[in-house]
């Protein structure tokens, strides 16, 4: 990895079982006498399983590292929230804040604020439209796209229909997956109809929609679900009800691909329920996100380049963005220990 200051050791962190995450905070409390420069950590959303999986590797990665934590807070998918938290982070001394504004383009004003007041931002898994950040850290949401594509249009044969259940198209993940995937079908399965379903991420507003679709195409052959963490359940609920979740292998099987890598993905993927999975590294997100976060509290610099840890650093217009790796898992390496979702518990 390249910077201009020495490297900081990035210790690694295990997984622990919380309770009442959403208002804890580690031993030091942000203390002023603690001698540490202090962190604020905005969590952005508990009503996903790959986020409360995030939560969890925060919450040990920051008591594992003996950092220096304001109490964490949860903005719950509303940017107002967001803002609010953010704005506590500024008033009680954070050096540094970490977030992961759910809607990118509304964060902009948030970010020339704390950019004002020399606090950086280090975002995870989204990507701020405008307004300065320290870091991004976040994989390639536009590979989630291209993967998905090119397994469902494998094992379609290139024909048939597929469902697309989109995140939120006000965020850059919603609109990465959602472009490459739509790039990708036209230019290598022309004969895959898409129909695409807009969600906002929820979880109730997916399973609508794809029972209507159901109605109107029963000759649906796939589904790509943009976030596991929120689609999985109701969208396996809802194909049970209809007398569709029929295993892989088996006549009027529905190929499924997700996103997000949670352990209870894996477990659809043991059962022939789903097909495969993009792996969101939730715990290097926290890893990383962390490190950073110390990092630039501490003044330290870092450039584009490749890292020490299989990713690359990529110049952005208003910042840097650290790429993590996300593997496609299906039934062939779906047990492999290396996955963390395999190292957290449900």
């Amino acid at each position: 990895m390249k910077f201009r200051s020495s490297r900081l050791a990035a210790t690694a962190a295990t997984v622990a079982v919380l309770a009442g995450f959403a208002t804890a905070c580690n031993r030091d409390s942000g203390s002023a006498d603690s001698g540490k420069p202090t962190i604020g950590i905005d969590l952005p959303r508990a009503d996903s399983d790959f986020w409360n999986s995030y939560a969890q590797y925060i919450k040990q990665g920051a008591d594992t590292q003996g950092l220096s934590t304001l109490p964490i807070s949860n903005s719950q998918n509303d940017v107002t929230k967001l803002v609010s938290n953010v704005k506590v982070f500024q008033n009680t001394g954070a050096k540094a804040v970490v977030m992961a504004p759910q809607d990118t383009g509304a964060i902009a004003s948030t970010l020339d604020q704390l950019a004002a007041k020399k606090i950086p931002v280090i975002s995870v898994d989204t990507r701020p439209d405008k307004g300065d950040v320290y870091m991004v850290v976040r994989a390639d949401n536009k590979a989630y796209g291209t993967k998905a594509c090119e397994f469902l249009g494998k094992q379609l044969g290139g024909k048939g229909k597929v469902a697309e259940l989109q995140g939120a198209l006000s965020s850059i993940n919603g609109r990465d997956r959602s472009e490459a995937f739509a790039a990708c079908m036209k230019e290598k399965f022309p004969g895959i109809k898409v129909i695409e379903l807009a969600t906002d991420w929820k979880g109730d507003v997916a399973s609508a929609k794809l029972q209507s679709t159901l109605a109107a195409n029963p000759d649906l052959g796939g589904i790509y679900m943009q976030a596991g963490g929120v689609f999985l359940q109701p969208t396996l609920a809802l194909l049970q009800q209809k007398g569709l979740l029929k295993p892989a292998g088996q006549p009027g099987h529905i190929t499924i691909v997700s996103n997000d890598g949670i352990p209870q993905e894996f477990d659809a993927i043991r059962k022939g329920q789903i097909d495969a999975t993009v792996s969101q590294p939730a715990d290097l997100y926290a890893k990383y996100a962390l490190y950073y976060a110390k990092a630039a509290a501490e003044g330290k610099t870092f450039e584009p380049g490749p890292t020490d840890h299989g990713s690359t650093i990529v110049a952005l217009p208003n910042g840097l963005e650290d790429q993590l790796p996300a593997p496609l898992v299906t039934k062939e390496n779906v047990d492999d220990k290396a996955l963390w979702g395999n190292n957290v518990s449900k």
